[in-house]
């Protein structure tokens, strides 16, 4: 037995949770379960809970400046759990991995300029490059020949930086909501067409801490001098100690050409300058939360092992993709033969479910569903066999 107890169900609900608030407007109904947004249903580290009640006991929460130590926690985490190297220049604060996003696309491309994704693919890359005005590029992910993943399309990468000639890349590594962290030779070899055709790469890296069945993350700009040449990376404390609340991220840019001139835009505008609870939470995160995330890993590896277990039994129409990192699972639910509207019926409406629909994620991924398996595991089997019921109601042969 852990030290921490992730089979704890928590009442979220009157916490302003989004996950529980926008069940209604997103899902037409609040009394399903949700198994949608990308946050956990476990308590954080009880180090962050101290550290910020810590601080709130003093009585004045005027402006806060950033301490260095706020700094040197995240370039210990990168080295530490990762074997990354970083300066202090190199990095600044970001209030959000997409907002992030959103400021590199505005200060680096101008509208009608062409940004690359490649589907399927987290939904706020399209959405915040389309509602700025730019021109998505689609390369598709491809399908590996047994069907458990997806690998890069380097030829049409090429084909499509060669004559769509795009500005920005937007990459997922590792990759929602498939959950694949890119080899070192993939990301190399995007980082050298990257380079050869001028394109700035944007590495969203929010799940690299997130590493399941002991695989390491490859952050990008660790693919040699072509990734740091180009490579505009952001990470975050938020999906690996559950505190998306706490709105701290941070940027890494090796390249001086690329990074002086965005830093001081994001100077001037007071885009990095970091709230105290966000520098309080990610010190007590990373300088104190390991022990907590290397209980949690092993647990989300549990849950996922007891839903392929679960649909293989009881629902083999449904196969899971085994992720690489994080807590999500992309379900590849073709087998059952129904359009995704139905297939979103199935979820929400007979199911009593809230997931995630396939194709928010691009046209590709029609056919599909996303899992969050961050759950207690009774809660989350529970949910299964809500599902298993509702696929067997809708199979059942019509009584004449």
């Amino acid at each position: 037995m852990g030290k921490y107890n992730f089979d704890t169900v928590i009442d979220r609900r009157g916490t302003c949770a989004m996950k529980y608030d926008a069940l209604a407007e997103l899902f037409g109904c609040d009394d399903i379960s949700p198994l949608w947004i990308a946050d956990m249903e476990f308590a954080a580290s009880p180090s962050i809970q101290g550290a910020l009640l810590k601080r709130f006991e003093h009585p004045v929460y005027g402006y806060a400046s950033t301490p260095d130590s706020y700094w040197n926690s995240i370039r210990s985490w990168l080295r530490r759990r990762h074997g990354f190297e970083t300066r202090r220049e190199e990095l600044t604060f970001v209030p959000g991995v997409v907002r992030a996003i959103a400021y590199a696309l505005n200060f680096f491309t101008r509208p009608g300029d062409k940004v690359l994704i490649q589907p399927p693919v987290y939904h706020p890359f399209r959405n915040v490059t389309e509602g700025n005005g730019r021109v998505i590029v689609e390369n598709p992910l491809i399908p590996t020949p047994d069907g458990s993943s997806y690998m890069m399309d380097l030829p049409g990468l090429e084909k499509a930086f060669a004559t769509e000639r795009p500005k920005m890349m937007i990459l997922c590594n590792p990759h929602n909501p498939a959950g694949i962290q890119w080899s070192l030779d993939t990301l190399a070899k995007v980082a050298e067409l990257a380079r050869r055709y001028g394109v700035i790469v944007l590495s969203d890296e929010i799940h690299g801490d997130l590493m399941l069945y002991g695989r390491p993350h490859i952050p990008f700009l660790s693919a040699g001098p072509d990734a740091e040449a180009v490579g505009i990376a952001f990470g975050a404390p938020s999906k690996t100690f559950n505190i998306p609340g706490l709105v701290s991220s941070w940027a890494v840019v090796r390249n001086p050409e690329l990074r002086t001139p965005f830093y001081h835009w994001l100077e001037v505008n007071e885009f990095s300058a970091p709230n105290f609870t966000a520098t309080v939470g990610t010190e007590a995160a990373y300088n104190y939360g390991e022990d907590w995330l290397d209980e949690l890993l092993p647990y989300i590896e549990g849950n996922i092992a007891a839903v392929e277990k679960f649909f293989a039994e009881n629902c083999p129409a449904i196969k899971p993709m085994r992720p690489q990192a994080s807590f999500l699972i992309w379900l590849d639910c073709r087998g059952l033969g129904i359009e995704q509207d139905e297939l979103v019926d199935l979820f929400v409406n007979r199911a009593q479910l809230a997931l995630n629909s396939g194709t928010m994620f691009g046209s590709q991924g029609a056919g599909f569903m996303r899992l969050n398996v961050a759950h207690p595991r009774a809660q989350l089997i529970k949910a299964l066999e809500s599902l298993s019921n509702a696929v067997a109601e809708m199979t059942e042969p019509a009584v004449r």
